[in-house]
C-alpha cells in the first residue's frame, strides 16, 4: 500500500460554487444552566444558514502530494473560511490547551477511478462576546469526483454524545453541555460505491485520533479485563480514574 503505484493525486479545479448549508440547534443541556442564564449561549445560532463557496475553498482538505489509503495529512488553515459560516470568530489555536489536541487532520479512506473519500477531524472553537465555545471536535467527510474535480459531498459536524462541548463564560466560570446539531453540509453522498481500495470507518477514525492524543497509543482495557490478564501475564495493574473523555475536548 505504500508503493508509488498505490498513491493517487487529489485535485479540485472545477470552476463552480458549492452551496453549503449550516445548522446550529438550540442547546439542550448544560451542567450549571449556562444555556439558560447566559444570553449568548441561549441564543447561539449559525452565522449563515446557506452560503456559496467556490470549489477551491475545499482545497484546504487536500494533500500537497500523492497519498495512499490510510495516509494522513494536515489540513490547511484556510478551512476557516468554511468554519466561519457557523460562527464569525473561529479559533484554531484553542485559547486553553493543556495537552496535545491541537490540529486539523485528514485521511484518505477510500478511492476508485471516479471518487475519493476523505475523512477529517478538526479541533477549533468560537470566541463569543463574553467567553468561549469549544466543541468536542469537528468530524467530517469530503467526497470528490476525480474526473470532474469537484465536490460531490461535504459534511462537517460536532458528533453527538452525552456531552459534546465546553464553554467558558468570562468572569463567571466553565460549564459543559450538549447541543444536538452543529454542522455544515453540501451535496449528496454517493451510494453503493465499490472502491478499488478502502479501510473501515473505524480504522480511519483510529488513524486520525492518534494524530491528536498520545494517550490513545496505550492499549486501554477495562478493569475486569485487566484483573483477568494480570495474573496470566504476570504484570501489575495501572488503574486510571478520570471524570471526562480522553478522546475529545468535551471535558
Amino acid at each position: 500500500m505504500d508503493s508509488q503505484a498505490n498513491k493517487i493525486e487529489l485535485n479540485l479545479n472545477a470552476d463552480v460554487n458549492v452551496s453549503v448549508k449550516g445548522h446550529i440547534a438550540p442547546i439542550e443541556y448544560t451542567q450549571y444552566n449556562f444555556h439558560q442564564e447566559w444570553d449568548e449561549l441561549a441564543n447561539l445560532k449559525v452565522a449563515e444558514t446557506e452560503k456559496r463557496h467556490p470549489t477551491p475553498t475545499f482545497k484546504a482538505f487536500l494533500p500537497s502530494e500523492p497519498v495512499s489509503v490510510g495516509d494522513c495529512w494536515k489540513i490547511q488553515d484556510t478551512v476557516l473560511e468554511l468554519i466561519s459560516q457557523l460562527n464569525t470568530n473561529p479559533n484554531l489555536k484553542m485559547h486553553i490547551n493543556n495537552g496535545d489536541s491541537l490540529g486539523l487532520w485528514a485521511c484518505l479512506r477510500a478511492y476508485n477511478d471516479n471518487f475519493a473519500d476523505i475523512t477529517f477531524r478538526i479541533h477549533a472553537e468560537f470566541r463569543l462576546e463574553k467567553g468561549w465555545f469549544t466543541p468536542a471536535q469537528f468530524a467530517g467527510n469530503l467526497i470528490i469526483n476525480r474526473i470532474t474535480e469537484n465536490v460531490m459531498y461535504f459534511h462537517m459536524h460536532v458528533p453527538q454524545g452525552t456531552l459534546n462541548f465546553d464553554v467558558n463564560w468570562d468572569d463567571v466560570g466553565t460549564d459543559i453541555g450538549y447541543c444536538p446539531q452543529i454542522e455544515l453540509n453540501a451535496g449528496t453522498k454517493p451510494s453503493h460505491v465499490e472502491y478499488t481500495e478502502s479501510i473501515s470507518q473505524e480504522d480511519v477514525e483510529r488513524a486520525l485520533i492518534l494524530r491528536f492524543y498520545n494517550a490513545m497509543q496505550i492499549n486501554w482495557v477495562s478493569l475486569e479485563e485487566a484483573l483477568e490478564k494480570a495474573p496470566i501475564e504476570q504484570k501489575p495493574i495501572h488503574a486510571v480514574s478520570i471524570d471526562g473523555p480522553l478522546t475529545d475536548e468535551a471535558c
